[in-house]
């Protein structure tokens, strides 16, 4: 669904812009320029630490589960069954707490994936200013963003912009948007074939090489010589 409303939207974009065919358009690829900004590596390296911290605490409440149940396995021939019912009720509450911790933590809407917007954010709305100078420099109408919703099935690289919107933001790489250097042209003659005298050829017996000073050897006729009367 999101490709197509993508799709879709992409569509509106052509038909609300007057003349679309005389406007000029290109795209980004969003998740290429994040990767070169230093926040964006800071947040990712912040979330990581986060991450394992929490599942860290998951897995030691894990484990004290894991103790809960199987101490109870070992007692359970010995209790009674009101005592088993308390065991029980102990061990379904650990495993519901755990979930819930999990889910709190690394769920939809989670601590994670509230952390996650709150470090990006910044990162995103840099990455937005410097897309919109671009595109006003550039006098693009429409600037589409290659790892966004929008399915790109077809994606020139003289309409991408993502290097113009690295040098804006200081990231710029020396060796692009520029011109290669010229060198001298150099011609290169095509090697000679060697003459093998061993060469087979298709018939498998060996090609007699002939040179200037020299006649070709003699062949035997393989047809049969008629007698003339006397």
């Amino acid at each position: 669904m999101k490709n197509i409303s993508g799709l879709w939207l992409a569509l509106l974009l052509l038909l609300a812009v007057p003349n679309a065919q005389a406007q000029k358009f290109g795209w980004v690829d969003s998740e290429f320029i994040m990767g070169k900004m230093p926040e964006y590596a800071k947040a990712k390296t912040e979330l990581d630490a986060l991450s394992d911290t929490w599942q860290k605490e998951i897995e030691a409440q894990k484990k004290d589960l894991d103790k809960l149940y199987r101490t109870y396995q070992a007692e359970e021939v010995v209790l009674t069954e009101a005592m088993k019912k308390k065991r029980q009720d102990e061990i379904l509450k650990k495993e519901q707490d755990i979930k819930a911790y999990q889910n709190k933590q690394f769920g939809y809407e989670g601590q994670l994936f509230k952390k996650r917007q709150e470090l990006n954010k910044p990162v995103q709305d840099k990455v937005f200013e410097a897309c919109e100078k671009v595109a006003k420099k550039k006098s693009l109408a429409v600037l589409f963003d290659k790892s966004g919703d929008l399915t790109m099935l077809y994606t020139n690289p003289a309409h991408d912009y993502t290097e113009f919107v690295l040098e804006e933001l200081g990231l710029g790489a020396e060796d692009r948007n520029q011109p290669g250097p010229k060198g001298p042209l150099k011609t290169v003659a095509p090697p000679k074939t060697p003459v093998d005298p061993n060469f087979e050829s298709d018939s498998g017996t060996p090609e007699p090489v002939l040179t200037p000073k020299t006649k070709a050897p003699a062949t035997k006729s393989t047809r049969p010589v008629k007698k003339t009367s006397k």
